[in-house]
Formats: structure tokens, sequence, C-alpha cells
């Protein structure tokens, strides 16, 4: 039996199921102690005095650590713009003030109280639209004097001539939310000092590990062969663990008290201390004729990236390209903006990016299809992308582009004739209305822009007359995706050789080679997909020379990507791309307003299916997680303050409320970069979900929904207001981008 393609059961499953495997924050070791972080609580505000006497002088307190004990006091995934801990100005209420480390976790907390911090209040900007306009104080005065973190641009061909030529122009501004990752492990990790290496040991949750090493010896001036990361079972991570959050103080406080030291952040410490999904505004404007033709675009995306950068300009990227939709335009003029604000700060989430974009463009796209009397599915089949296709940056799609034959089956499995509208049992109650919504979307697989990716694998082939140990070596984080499955799964089927037979290492930054990269961005299987099966192909020519073992190391380097052009916006920007659609059926009870998901078809083009069964969950999974983010996560802050912090007020979804069913459908259409044909997939089924959700609402009551989510008290306030239909003549337009 192959061993891709094949429904393996998953790496390291039984550990999990019978409580064996340990996470971080079950970790312990002897003469451990405890730390406590004190946070700001203030959105931005100037130190003035900072008073620790109380707390050092609380029983059982070893060090109170304030940011004279960083020695160099700057980290960031993209910029160097965040301090470890804060020494004069707070940002935002996750900014870091003080770190606690005690014999107990109770002690230190009580210590953490006990320290006093004496405040001066700046002006507040919680809106990036006034923190953007003229005049507005400058949260970070030096890096960016406007508060404008990133701004990109898209100019291709002759806009003003494809709006004077339109037969009908389509209008909206659309609102999505910010979104908390909700992983099932809060922040958690244990530290501590290995004498016989000379090296701090970072055991923590991360999705990659040798970024993490990285920041961690900067900070602390040390070169990075002082520092080892270890990572053991990730309990969910979905970007939200991409940046550092306790990685780097932890190390600190090993360095300070030459003792083991543990921490384990509480759900309240979660949600306060960490990024989340960038809220943002989208305006735009799409230019078409009577056919159906797609003539031009306008739009301009406004992204929340709170108080640091986090990712916010990677992901202001992917909304950029993807605000147009995954379609042909002919001509397109595109203006994106993250600005700082002293909100928590927003950075990688699922579908980074493209679920914003995706939201505006699929939901311009079924009211282009209302608008014309045309079907949404032959709509979209007339305009989207194909082999051959030009992107809006002007650079022509890599091949393997599968858009065409996702839509249609799609479609077909849905029961969603091309042409008409698709029949749908009607509700029981009469106070219920039924509707059904398509949408598709596309995302890119690898990091973009410019960004150099790589990744690193070693394969050992030990044996005497046959192949009996394959041992794979890679950094790549399984962060509850499947990824180390699928690293088995294709080691044993480079080296041909049963599954049971492969043994992989990938939990230490020392003994993997090289980096990795980020488990984010799709880009696991695909890219050490490659690397394992080029190592293995050079393992397998020393072992047919009869060297034993056979060692092959590679470094797969995939083709290069190019930046947006600051003047027009053309860029090559990502190696490759997934492609999927999704039909949602969904019911509304018009006295509540609660939306429920009914089904759920998802076709993905995955290129080639390593694990039939791993999909399925991604599938189900994706599709539950952009229910949450469609219609109940309402994260809530004023005024920079979080008020969603504990999972009573901030509601993701339980077994009450998912889809009834969700129907997932693994199209392989093979990608010609990937190994054996495979895609990234890990992220597509989030993407276009919420605007399917939204256009079934429609379809179900006859009003169009522009901001999830789609909370009950929101849906009734629209079915109860006036009914606003994008080709009124009075919806606002908005302004050209210059």
């Amino acid at each position: 039996m192959r061993a891709v393609g094949s429904s393996q059961t998953r790496h390291g499953i039984v550990g999990k199921v019978t409580g064996q495997t340990l996470y971080p924050g079950d970790l312990a070791m002897p003469g451990m102690a405890h730390m406590k972080i004190l946070f700001a609580g203030r959105p931005h505000a100037r130190i003035k005095s900072l008073d620790s006497s109380r707390a050092r002088a609380h029983p059982g307190v070893l060090a109170v650590l304030t940011a004279d004990d960083v020695p160099v006091n700057e980290y960031g995934l993209i910029i160097f713009d965040q301090p470890v801990l804060c020494s004069d100005v707070v940002r935002c209420i996750a900014d870091q003030i003080a770190v606690v480390v005690a014999e107990t976790e109770r002690s230190a907390a009580e210590a953490a109280s006990l320290i006093r911090v004496e405040y001066e209040d700046l002006p507040l900007l919680t809106d990036p639209e006034v923190a953007m306009a003229a005049g507005a104080y400058a949260i970070h005065r030096e890096r960016a004097p406007d508060n404008m973190l990133q701004h990109y641009v898209i100019r291709k061909g002759d806009v003003e001539s494809a709006f004077a030529d339109a037969d009908v122009i389509i209008r909206g501004e659309y609102r999505t939310g910010a979104q908390e990752h909700a992983y099932l492990q809060p922040e958690a990790g244990l530290a501590w000092f290995d004498e016989a290496t000379d090296q701090v040991v970072v055991n923590v949750a991360g999705q990659w590990m040798h970024e993490d090493r990285a920041q961690i010896a900067h900070a602390l001036d040390v070169p990075e062969e002082r520092v080892r990361i270890e990572y053991s079972a990730i309990g969910g991570a979905f970007g939200g663990r991409e940046d550092m959050s306790v990685q780097i103080v932890l190390a600190l406080a090993v360095l300070k008290v030459g003792r083991p030291v543990k921490i384990v952040w509480s759900r309240e410490e979660s949600i306060i201390g960490h990024h989340k999904r960038h809220p943002m505004t989208i305006r735009t404007e799409w230019a078409a004729s009577y056919s159906g033709r797609l003539l031009g675009a306008r739009a301009t995306v406004i992204a929340d990236a709170g108080a640091y950068a986090y990712t916010s300009t990677k992901v202001l990227g992917n909304a950029h390209l993807c605000v147009t939709g995954a379609y042909e335009w002919p001509a397109a003029a595109v203006d994106s903006y993250a600005v700082y604000t002293n909100n928590v700060p927003t950075g990688a989430f699922r579908g980074f990016g493209a679920p914003q974009g995706h939201f505006a463009a699929e939901l311009q796209m079924n009211k282009l299809a209302e608008r014309l009397g045309l079907d949404p599915v032959a709509l979209r089949l007339k305009n989207c992308l194909r082999e051959g296709s030009e992107l809006t940056t002007q650079a022509q799609l890599p091949p393997g582009v599968s858009l065409p034959q996702v839509i249609e089956e799609a479609a077909r499995r849905a029961g969603w004739p091309i042409g008409e509208k698709p029949r749908i049992e009607p509700p029981r109650e009469p106070w219920k209305r039924r509707g059904v919504g398509f949408a598709c979307a596309m995302k890119n697989v690898g990091f973009s822009f410019g960004v150099v990716d790589e990744c690193w694998a070693t394969v050992e082939l030990h044996g005497g007359a046959e192949i009996e140990e394959v041992v794979v070596r890679t950094a790549g984080a399984d962060v509850g995706q499947g990824a180390h499955t699928a690293f088995v799964q294709m080691a044993a089927e480079a080296a041909g050789v049963p599954v049971a037979r492969v043994r992989l290492v990938a939990d230490t930054s020392d003994v993997t080679p090289g980096s990795s990269g980020s488990s984010s961005a799709s880009r696991m299987t695909f890219y050490a997909g490659n690397a394992i099966k080029g190592a293995a192909q050079r393992a397998l020519k020393l072992w047919h020379d009869e060297i034993r073992p056979a060692v092959g190391t590679y470094r797969y380097r995939p083709r290069a990507t190019q930046p947006f052009h600051p003047r027009t916006g053309e860029a090559d920007p990502n190696v490759t791309y997934g492609y999927v659609a999704e039909v949602a059926e969904v019911e509304v009870d018009t006295e509540t307003g609660h939306v429920q998901i009914l089904r759920v078809v998802c076709a993905d083009d995955v290129g080639q299916a390593v694990n039939p069964r791993l999909i399925e969950g991604q599938i189900e999974g994706g599709v539950v997680q952009a229910a949450g983010y469609a219609i109940m996560e309402n994260f809530v802050a004023q005024d920079g303050q979080v008020l969603t912090r504990h999972l009573s007020t901030y509601l993701i979804p339980t077994v009450y409320d998912i889809p009834d069913r969700v129907e997932s459908v693994i199209l392989e259409f093979p990608d010609p970069q990937g190994p054996w044909g495979v895609r990234g997939m890990a992220e597509m089924p989030f993407i276009p979900l919420a605007p399917a959700v939204a256009s079934a609402l429609h379809d179900a009551t006859g009003v169009w929904f522009d901001q999830i989510p789609l909370i009950p008290v929101r849906v009734l306030a629209g079915l109860q207001g006036p009914r606003r239909h994008s080709e009124r003549s009075d919806v606002p337009t908005p302004s050209a981008p210059s």
C-alpha cells in the first residue's frame, strides 16, 4: 500500500488519547520556580514611576524583573518595534511591565499585585481611521509619525475608462471583526539551564522553533547556539503562536534566578496577551457589463494593526491581493493600509488576510449576480482565474490553476445546477427562513512578497541488506493539523518503506537541520514534503552505493516571489496557490435573529491527498472555526480595553453550534511545484464560509448583511431596518484611490 494517499493513523494519537502526551503546562522539574507577568492594563500611558519594593519583600519571591534587566529590550517578528518589558511608554493593555519569579504560583501572583506603577495617560487612538488622519498623535513617533505601518497600492489598467464604460456599478462597505484564537492550551512554558551544553532551554508551544530561538537570543544578547528550543505537544495555534508570548521572559528569568522556571497563563491572560485577527473596513466598487463581464475595481482596505507590527504587513498583503477576489480584472485600483492603534495587536490567524478580502469580494460578486439576474455560479465561471490568468499585480498565475473545476464540483455536489437556483427544503416553523449561498477563494501557499523561504530536512537510512529504519529530522511544528503524520508518510513514500519503519525527530532546535520555517501559510506539507523528498533521494543514492547508514540533507528553496512595487503594485507575490469553493445553507429565526448553519459543502483542491482522513478533519475543523467567525465570535474592545476576556463572554462554537452537516469534497489536481503534486490546504476551508453564509442569509431574508459576526442583535437590526440594496443610488461612493 502506498504511504502517500492512505488514511494512516495519526502520529502520536495514542499518547494524546490516553493523556500520556505532555503539553508545556504539564511539565515540571525539581527545584522549579513559578512566574507571573504584570500586564500594563492601560492602553496608552507614560510610566512615571515603578515601585517593586513590596513585591520583592513578599514571602517566596526570588526576583522581580523589569526593563532594566533585559539586555536588548526589543523584539518583533517583522520589525523590532515592541519592548520585552516596558520602561517608558505603554501602547496597549497587553504590554508586559514586570516579571515576578517566586517559589509558588500563588506567591508570584500576590507579589505581582503589589507592584505599584504610576502612569500619565496619553491620547488614546482606537479607531484606525482616526489614527491615520492628519494631526493624530503618533503612537510610534520615530517609526511611523502618521501611524501608518504599511500602505500598499495596485494600479492596473485604465480604471476610469472601465467605470465610464460600465453598465452596472456595485458598491459596498464591509466590516470584519477581530477574532480570538481560543486554542485549547493557553500559553505556557518551562525553561531551565542545561549546564552540560551551556544552554538556556525553553520548552513552549510554538509555530517556528528557529525564530523563537533567534528572538530570544537577540533580546538576551547571546549567540543563538546558547539557546535551545523544545516543543512539547501544541494545543492549537492558528497563527497565534507565531509571535512571542512567554518565551523571552522565561529565558530571562532562568538566567537571573539560576533555577527552572514555569509559567501557565490563564484564559484571561491569553485573551489579552496575544494578538487577534485583524478587524478590517473595506470600501469597494465594481464595474461590469450587462453580460456579467468584470471591467474594473476600486477598493480601500483599512486594517487595525493594534499597538505593534507583529505580521500586519504580510496579512495586509494578502487582503490587498484578495479584495478583488479570485477573478480576472482588466483594470483595478486598490489602496490598503495597516494602521497603528492602541488596541491589542493583531497578526496571523488562519487565512492570513484572505478571509477579510474575500468576504468583501464574494459579497460583491453575489450582489452583482442579483443585480444582473444571473446565477452566481455561472457568473463566477465567466470571470474566475484559470490557467494562464493574470493577477491584479500583473503577474501570471503559476501553473496548476484549478478554480473552474473546484467551482463546478462544489456546485454539483451541493445540488446547485449551474444557471438555476438550487432547491432547499422549507423550514418547519413559519417564523424561520432558509437560504443558500455560494463563495469561492484562493489562498497562497508559503511565504510571500519577496520573503526568502526555505525548509531543511535530513533523512537517515539504517539497516543491512534492506532499509530497516528511516530517521527523519525536520523542525516543522505540528500545531494540531497532522503535519507530523504527513511527514512520516512522505518519508515512507520517498524511501519506499512501510510507515512503521519511519521515526520522526522534530521537537528540538539542536537536532534538526537549519530551519523549516513557520508552521503557517499552508506551507508545511508542501515545503517539508519537498525537503524530505530531496533528502531521501540523496540518502537513497548513498544507500545504493552501499554506504551505511546513508544520510542525506536537503534544503528546499522554492521559486522567488516579489514584493509589491510601491507605485504600481506589480509583483509575482506568491509561490503557488490553493483553490476552494463552498456552498452554505442556513436557517434564520426572524424572531430572535439566531442563524443556524444547516449544511456546508466544501470543495478543496489539495493537489494530492497525503492522508485523506486528516484532510477531512482539517476541512471540518476549518468550517467550524469559520462558523464561529461568521456568526458568533464577537470580540468586543472599548477604549483599548478587552471586554470579552473570558469564554463566558467571548463565545466560540460548541457541539450545539456547529453546522448540522459538513461535506468534505477532496479534489486532486496536482500542483507542478508540490511533492507528489501536493498543495497546502489547511487554511482554505476557512476562507469563503463567512461570505457564503452572509449570502445565504440574504437569500433567506432579502437583506444584505455586510458586517460580521452575524450575531442575533445585528441580524434582528437588519431584519427590522430598511433594506439596503447594492444598486441604490444613495449608497455613498468611496473616494477613488489616488
